[in-house]
């Protein structure tokens, strides 16, 4: 969708100060999505994500010794995927940075705000709903003394082994979370740059939501061949795939509206990267002798989902979906030629 430019998108309006005549134009946005591109796309990304991910169904799957290096590369193949389609279907043809969100990052004000709510956001809903899951019976909570995690402790070093107070060590997981998100979007940007930066920016002429929710739905399904094995949900079927689905699209609405309100990529990188760095915090919050089913009560499980939805809903509320705050990827003036005015 494209949005009005006004001084709250952040997106420079080519504007001479020369008659029209003599001034060059400047270009439309694309008002159709580029179908081919945005197959290939989809091809490529998944086809990719299936090609890294071999090595473990032909062997011993998540318990493979490769699986440390399998799933991080896996990450990058969005990435991968954006590259070969912007240089083999040129699109966007020019203004690329602009297009995938990757510069410029101004307004200043605005975009360190974003980078903030990226950074915090997830942390808050991963927690509430852990509080949720805990307050509807769905898993057992220990929040005074953190049982749970502290049987995980005494289990991971030797009999009789002094440990620091635990509460002590929840709060060192909290404060070590910032740092956590930093280094998580170094491999966020590679699934990022993918899907917010060029799918979703690809399909806007179908409409905001549309492309929210498409992006989403194909985000969750590109993580069918880990999940299939198990990964997340311990649910290697076609049920898992599902829980994937809908928490990415849960959360692919959060990151979009990032992505399109900052008028950037960087607060989306930012926020899946801290959604990984929070995502096992469940297991400090349970109750010793809890196995909490993460489908129901992790990060992308169905607990998730009605969390998001009240924090989605809250934007709506306030009007930042509306097209005038949401800053629309533009392409660049053309560069006038040698002897012609600028």
């Amino acid at each position: 969708m494209t949005a009005e430019p006004d001084s709250r998108t952040g997106v420079d309006d080519a504007v001479s100060a020369e008659p029209a005549a003599t001034a060059a134009p400047s270009p439309a946005p694309d008002t159709a999505v580029r179908w081919p591109a945005v197959i290939a796309f989809v091809l490529l990304a998944c086809g990719l994500a299936w090609a890294v991910a071999l090595p473990l169904w032909l062997g011993e799957g998540l318990r493979s010794p490769f699986a440390g290096l399998v799933l991080p590369a896996m990450m990058l193949t969005p990435a991968a995927a954006a590259l070969v389609v912007v240089f083999a279907f040129r699109v966007p043809a020019r203004g690329r940075a602009r297009f995938l969100g990757l510069w410029p990052l101004r307004p200043a004000g605005r975009f360190v705000l974003f980078l903030a709510l990226a950074l915090v956001v997830p942390v808050l809903v991963v927690v509430a709903t852990a509080l949720l899951a805990g307050a509807l019976g769905l898993v057992r909570l220990d929040l005074v003394g953190f049982s749970g995690y502290a049987a995980q402790l005494a289990a991971s070093v030797p009999a009789g082994s002094a440990l620091p107070p635990v509460a002590l060590l929840v709060a060192l997981q909290f404060v070590a979370l910032p740092m956590g998100a930093v280094v998580n979007s170094v491999l966020a940007l590679g699934e990022e740059l993918g899907w917010r930066g060029w799918l979703q920016t690809a399909l806007l002429p179908l409409g905001t939501w549309p492309a929210l929710l498409l992006t989403g739905v194909v985000w969750g399904l590109w993580h069918a061949p880990v999940i299939l094995l198990g990964y997340n949900f311990a649910r290697p079927d076609v049920v898992g795939v599902l829980l994937m689905v809908g928490g990415c699209v849960a959360w692919g609405v959060l990151f979009g509206w990032l992505r399109l309100r900052s008028a950037s990529l960087w607060p989306a990188v930012l926020a899946h990267g801290s959604l990984n760095a929070v995502g096992g915090i469940v297991f400090v919050l349970v109750a010793a002798g809890t196995t909490p089913d993460l489908g129901l009560v992790g990060p992308l499980g169905v607990a998730s989902w009605a969390v998001l939805a009240v924090v989605v809903g809250v934007i709506v509320l306030i009007r930042q979906f509306r097209p005038g705050a949401l800053a629309a990827p533009r392409t660049p003036a053309v560069t006038p030629t040698e002897g012609e005015p600028r």
